[in-house]
């Protein structure tokens, strides 16, 4: 839905605002985009995935507990990693990962 003239005047004040309050913060933010979230988060989940793996087996014989934890932050890294992986697949707009969509989908598959 567009704005209307009163609503874009708005909001290029704003942004007019913004720009000349803080010029490094606006100039971040122009710059950043989806992809650039996407590859950090999957840096971060894989890093999670190679300490849990390393947790698990250092101290798979000597501590159970810890072992048990490293194994814990493996299957939360992977799981973040997968609906990160779905995210950049699926594109923007399309989240996929609503209760309508997954409703849909059983309902399809139901069907055949």
């Amino acid at each position: 839905m567009p704005l209307n003239d009163k609503e874009q005047k708005i909001l290029d004040e704003i942004e007019r605002q913004f720009l000349q309050d803080d010029p490094k913060l606006a100039k971040a933010v122009r710059t950043a985009s989806a992809s650039d979230l996407l590859r950090r988060s999957s840096r971060l989940t894989i890093g999670g995935f190679i300490i849990g793996l390393a947790l698990m087996l250092l101290f798979f014989t000597s501590n159970t507990i810890v072992a048990m934890i490293g194994f814990v932050v493996m299957v939360a890294s992977a799981s973040v990693f997968v609906v990160t992986l779905r995210r950049r697949t699926m594109g923007p707009g399309s989240a996929g990962l609503g209760p309508d969509s997954w409703v849909e989908r059983f309902i399809s598959k139901w069907r055949r």
